[in-house]
């Protein structure tokens, strides 16, 4: 059974995360590709051995370029800060190196086109990485909205909320400063991403982006912490995307509502295995949202247990998206959702926050 060596740059949250999918996902999906922790690369020598100790990679460094030139290095995972992963990416790629990328793909707009550009020109296969439209109960919605089960679409709500900065006195910390560590920069992309899965590709946008905690302890906040858009879509369906750090009481709100002439769907990450379907059929008196919890028949579930309604997890979605990558390496080629599909996400948020400064409506294609 062939292996192929996996570099991980970074260890924190997300690298973290991607160790753990990567040494699960063969026996988990029987993989014909079985990924190795080669190598993982911190900031530190010290950090990149802890790392190396506790995930089970061969090898550590504190040099992402040695990890990225090594030869038994075959596939890069960038999980660290967004501004080092546009000088990441196009090393590995110039290698023929497969690449995924943590999102949002760069801190910069001409950045993320610079990866595209370079990832498509090699051929080389790319992911960007959002993992949450990965759940069985999302995949199971996409596949729901494309066979017209709840008729011609007519509405779309999404959101990401979470209470990690909701309190004015949580001291300033690396967060508070930089775009790309905002709201609009960390959690936006995230229901955009699932908005152009869902249902296409967004026109244009109108939308406010708001620092409501200004000063903080140890410092003056120079990012959003939560945005509001109004949006258009291509096939003329309006919708609403709302994403914040302040959302007291929220943890995991990463949700969406769908409306269509025969039907709606709602979905909340906080209840990630479980879908709400309502369909527009039989008497007034019997109708109602149904909750169907997710099982053996829905997409990805099966390889992880064969209870219905036992459930999934975060780390699961990990390793979903740790099989998708793996597929990719093996066929040579790109797998939704690509560096470009990331793209796409950063142009929306570009032109978000455009339409924040001047209080217009800003169509998308002008970022």
């Amino acid at each position: 059974m062939p292996d192929v060596g996996i570099g991980i740059v970074g260890g924190g949250y997300m690298g973290k995360a991607h160790a753990v999918a990567m040494s699960a996902v063969g026996a988990v999906f029987e993989t014909a590709l079985r990924p190795r922790l080669e190598m993982v690369a911190a900031t530190s020598a010290e950090n990149a051995e802890r790392y190396r100790r506790n995930f089970g990679f061969a090898r550590a460094t504190a040099d992402w370029q040695q990890l990225v030139a090594d030869p038994r290095v075959e596939a890069v995972i960038i999980a660290s800060p967004q501004d080092t992963h546009r000088a990441i990416a196009e090393a590995a790629i110039a290698l023929g190196k497969p690449v995924l990328c943590e999102k949002p793909l760069a801190d910069t707009i001409e950045d993320a086109r610079a990866m595209v550009d370079a990832a498509e020109a090699a051929g080389v296969p790319n992911m960007t990485a959002f993992n949450y439209i990965r759940t069985p109960a999302s995949q199971f919605a996409r596949k729901l909205l494309a066979d017209g089960a709840i008729g011609d679409l007519t509405y779309f709500r999404g959101e990401h909320t979470e209470d990690f900065l909701a309190d004015p006195s949580m001291p300033f910390n690396w967060r508070c400063e930089g775009a790309a560590n905002g709201n609009l920069g960390d959690l936006a992309p995230h229901p955009i991403n699932a908005a152009l899965a869902l249902m296409g590709p967004i026109t244009k946008v109108m939308a406010e982006v708001e620092c409501v905690h200004r000063e903080r302890p140890g410092g003056t906040v120079t990012n959003d912490d939560h945005a509001q858009i109004i949006c258009r879509f291509e096939s003329g369906v309006m919708g609403h995307i709302y994403s914040s750090r302040i959302a007291t009481g929220r943890k995991m709100g990463y949700a969406y509502e769908v409306h269509g002439t025969k039907g709606a769907i709602r979905f909340d990450q906080e209840d990630q295995n479980a879908i709400w379907l309502y369909r527009a059929e039989g008497p007034e008196a019997e109708r109602g949202f149904r909750k169907i919890l997710t099982g053996p028949a829905h997409p990805d579930y099966l390889p992880f247990c064969q209870g219905p309604g036992h459930g999934t997890g975060y780390q699961d979605t990990i390793i979903i998206e740790a099989r998708d990558f793996l597929t990719a390496i093996e066929t040579g080629e790109a797998i939704w959702p690509t560096f470009r599909d990331g793209l796409a996400v950063a142009e929306v948020t570009e032109a978000v926050a455009k339409a924040s400064n001047t209080g217009q409506w800003t169509p998308v294609r002008q970022v």
